[in-house]
């Protein structure tokens, strides 16, 4: 059930959130909320797997 969650919120991330590694964004330069997005992309991928 929980892994099942994850994988939605994943496809759900991959349409609706922007993806920082196709635009090249170095990390040290990267603001707050950028930040946070790439956070909670790497928790909803991790528990997708």
């Amino acid at each position: 059930m929980k892994n099942q969650l994850f994988k939605l919120l994943a496809k759900i991330n991959k349409h609706l959130l922007p993806s920082f590694s196709k635009k090249r964004l170095d990390m040290s330069k990267a603001k707050k909320w950028q930040l946070a997005i790439i956070g909670w992309r790497y928790f909803v991928t991790k528990n997708s797997l």
